[in-house]
């Protein structure tokens, strides 16, 4: 454990079934809420896009915990096959044992909860805010598939922010359909330059901006 800048960030290993998740929890002093990020595969919790939107985050008065859906092995194997990063049962679980381990954690207990998910993991996201209800307090999907939360999107209780780049067309149908679906407060943002992975210069800053507003908002 070490604490910077009033910023206390510890090194976990998640329990769930026959694995270890990998993480790394960051809580601000005064924190009110945790965020739990769901990448898609091919990214980690060492992805400079999500340790950016992480800081931002933190910046804004909320913890964050960065862990991997898929240990290494796995990634492995779906880098071959990209049946895992579909498997939304599959990451869901992972993601709610990771809440239920969160709200366990002395550290972390007393936090409200919201999900970052992005790619495959905005689906995910979406999928276990539906199976924990009131427990989550707001999602935020950046690029993600919502479509892929299926019968989860219309159960949604938590608000929800869509975030997709202008760039981005496919994605840009999938999050619209699955906004109009959406029963609980929501938000959809274009952000305009945009490409699926917000490469662009002061796209994924903007993307940071939206989503640590909304869950200091909402998590507060």
């Amino acid at each position: 454990m070490t604490t910077n800048d009033d910023v206390t960030t510890v090194e976990v290993r998640i329990p769930h079934e026959t694995v270890h998740l990998e993480g790394e929890l960051a809580v601000p002093g005064q924190a009110t809420g945790l965020v739990l990020f769901a990448h898609g595969s091919g990214s980690s919790r060492h992805s400079p896009r999500n340790q950016f939107v992480a800081r931002t985050i933190r910046e804004a008065g909320v913890g964050t915990l960065l862990f991997d859906l898929l240990t290494s092995d796995e990634e492995a194997v779906d880098t071959y096959t990209r049946h895992l990063r579909f498997d939304m049962g599959l990451l869901a679980r992972r993601l709610v044992a990771a809440t239920m381990w969160t709200a366990l954690e002395p550290l972390t207990q007393n936090l409200r909860f919201g999900y970052f998910g992005s790619s495959t993991g905005g689906g995910a996201a979406l999928v276990a805010a539906a199976q924990l209800g009131s427990r989550i307090g707001a999602v935020v999907s950046r690029g993600g598939r919502p479509d892929l939360a299926n019968g989860a999107l219309e159960r949604m209780h938590a608000p929800t922010l869509l975030v997709v780049g202008s760039l981005d067309p496919l994605v840009i149908e999938l999050n619209e359909d699955a906004f109009a679906r959406l029963r609980c407060e929501k938000k959809f943002e274009l952000v305009h330059g945009a490409s699926h992975l917000f490469d662009e210069p002061g796209t994924l800053v903007q993307v940071a901006r939206l989503a640590a507003d909304w869950f200091a908002w909402h998590l507060r």
